[in-house]
């Protein structure tokens, strides 16, 4: 199986952006962790993290035909962006948003996701561990249903 990992704005400055919310740990070291995670369920993985909603919008239409699954963290976007969605919707493939934080403890913006409109599942709150638990879902969990 092949996944895409898309991580939106901002995820790159983790370990420097409020570390009281997402942590002491770098946007490498998740990196390394999505990498094993992959690994861990013979899985092969792609890692994709933009700025720019467009970035993300032509990253989600390149994995049709070439990729088996998504796993996105829009971060921001996830409140915001129907183009997101829309990507999403275009390329029909499982997929499952993921947040670091606990999005219904943070603002009330944070409690609308457009993004999960177009995944099978939402996790949020488990840190670098929700990405683990999206890849295993997408590797075990979805094949057995």
């Amino acid at each position: 199986m092949k996944i895409l990992v898309i991580n939106g704005p901002n995820l790159n400055m983790l370990g420097i952006r409020e570390r009281e919310i997402y942590g002491e740990r770098s946007y490498a070291e998740l990196c390394a962790f999505i990498e094993g995670a992959c690994a861990e369920e013979g899985a092969e993985c792609s890692i994709f993290q933009s700025n720019h909603e467009g970035a993300i919008v032509d990253r989600i239409q390149a994995a049709f035909g070439t990729e088996d699954a998504i796993v996105i963290n829009p971060a921001a976007y996830t409140h915001t962006s129907v183009a997101i969605l829309d990507a999403l919707r275009a390329v029909a493939l499982p997929a499952v948003e993921v947040h670091l934080s606990r999005l219904a403890e943070r603002e009330d913006f944070r409690r609308v996701s457009y993004t999960s409109l177009a995944c099978e599942k939402t996790i949020d709150g488990l840190g670098f561990e929700g990405y683990r638990a999206a890849i295993r879902y997408l590797t075990r969990e979805r094949k057995e249903k």
